[in-house]
């Protein structure tokens, strides 16, 4: 295009767009980005931010929050009766993912059933259930050993290590704000922990509290890798695969597990209608948090539910107010709406994959994230045309923008 058929292109283009649009194309184009990003955000409604998508992901997340929620509180009142059979919690719940899950593929017919399964992909899914029973046990045993502060932060490490793992298998991509929305989750999970240490609630016991810690950043590493394959699986295969799969591999590790190292304080339980309740309680909880959660990555992303998941352990303290007598603090209320916000930072612009096999989050992108895309990809215009020929390419970008065109394939 020659300078004449430039200047009439551009003339069109700024016909099309407000005084302001016009005003910014004058501008240099360092000026011209900060103004019109600030324009754009400026303009935007809460309504076109809080998208019924966006509000339907916050409370899927809130919602396994509460249930991982009941799952402590119940484990709480077994230890007050010196219950405490990690395994045999475990077991309960895999079996009834076999019972529920597993037999339903036992009935597919045709492609996908269970021993097609089973012939190509055993392997990968016995490793999946290793991984997520030890998870497990190795969080559980964690809390004889170190404190509960150290386990609510060394926990949040299952987040980089998610986005790590994401990066390298899914090909996701993060974009700046990503990063600081984890930032900012984590500064909420600090004012929690601060507000154990004010009340005095620095819970767990201290017998070895490096061996405790170490179990925890394995138990977060062991998480990190079940909740990749789970949203790999789930985005590909299905929902009923992988916790079809996931009920007949966790059932035989846990059982093993459980008949080595829990079968004499299994024969000890004293069964009363009070036990039953609790057990029967956790397992409800635990198997639907975990029918509930491929739900969720199909919304989002695992990383984004385990930043949700964060505001679990707030909800267990704000029923220790009222169960256990835990002391109130202010701090609380802090650091579940930092959460929250960090949360809505994350999701509120998409993740993106690089050119090469279809992105597995194949969620539509709001109105604001689409505008944010084509902002993002203004900066690399600028970089690589310099100032004649980025101001022309930033019109077009809003031209595009304005007109609607909001593909977000790079």
């Amino acid at each position: 295009m020659d300078g004449a058929e430039r200047s009439k292109y551009t003339g069109l283009l700024q016909k099309r767009m407000g005084p302001e649009e016009r005003a910014a194309g004058s501008m240099s184009p360092g000026r011209l980005n900060r103004k019109s990003l600030l324009s754009r955000l400026t303009a935007y409604r809460l309504k076109e931010i809080f998208t019924w998508h966006l509000l339907k992901t916050l409370a899927m997340g809130q919602g396994l929050s509460l249930l991982i929620c009941g799952t402590a509180v119940t484990c709480q009142y077994l230890a007050e009766t010196k219950v405490e059979t990690p395994m045999l919690q475990s077991f309960l719940n895999y079996a009834l993912l076999f019972l529920t899950y597993t037999v339903a593929l036992v009935f597919r017919r045709g492609d996908g059933n269970i021993l097609q399964i089973l012939r190509t992909k055993w392997w990968k899914y016995l490793l999946v259930g290793l991984s997520d029973v030890e998870a497990n046990y190795a969080v559980v045993k964690a809390y004889q050993l170190t404190t509960l502060t150290s386990i609510q932060l060394l926990d949040c490490f299952v987040i980089p290590v998610l986005m790590v793992l994401s990066w390298i298998f899914l090909r996701t991509r993060y974009r700046a704000i990503h990063y600081v929305s984890v930032v900012v989750c984590l500064l909420g999970v600090g004012a929690m922990v601060g507000a154990d240490l004010l009340a005095g609630r620095d819970q767990g016991s201290t017998s070895d509290i490096l061996l405790g810690d170490g179990l925890v950043l394995i138990s977060a590493a062991l998480y990190a890798v079940s909740n990749v394959c789970q949203e790999h699986v789930v985005k590909n295969q299905g929902r009923v695969e992988f916790l079809g799969m996931m009920g007949l591999f966790g059932t035989l590790i846990s059982g093993i597990q459980m008949a080595i190292l829990e079968h004499k304080s299994v024969v000890m339980i004293p069964w009363t209608w009070w036990i039953v309740v609790l057990f029967t309680i956790y397992v409800s909880c635990m198997f639907l948090l975990y029918s509930c959660m491929p739900v969720a990555l199909r919304l989002t992303s695992a990383t984004a539910v385990n930043l949700s998941l964060l505001t679990a352990d707030l909800f267990s303290l704000f029923c220790g107010l009222f169960l256990f007598g835990y002391t109130f603090s202010g701090l609380y209320i802090v650091s579940f709406v930092v959460i929250t916000v960090g949360f809505v930072m994350f999701n509120v612009v998409p993740t993106f994959a690089p050119e090469g096999p279809a992105r597995l989050d194949r969620t539509p992108a709001p109105s604001l994230s689409a505008s944010l895309d084509n902002y993002f990809r203004q900066e690399v215009d600028v970089d690589k045309e310099g100032d004649g020929g980025g101001a022309t390419n930033r019109l077009q970008w809003q031209s595009r923008d304005h007109a609607g065109e909001t593909s977000t394939k790079f």
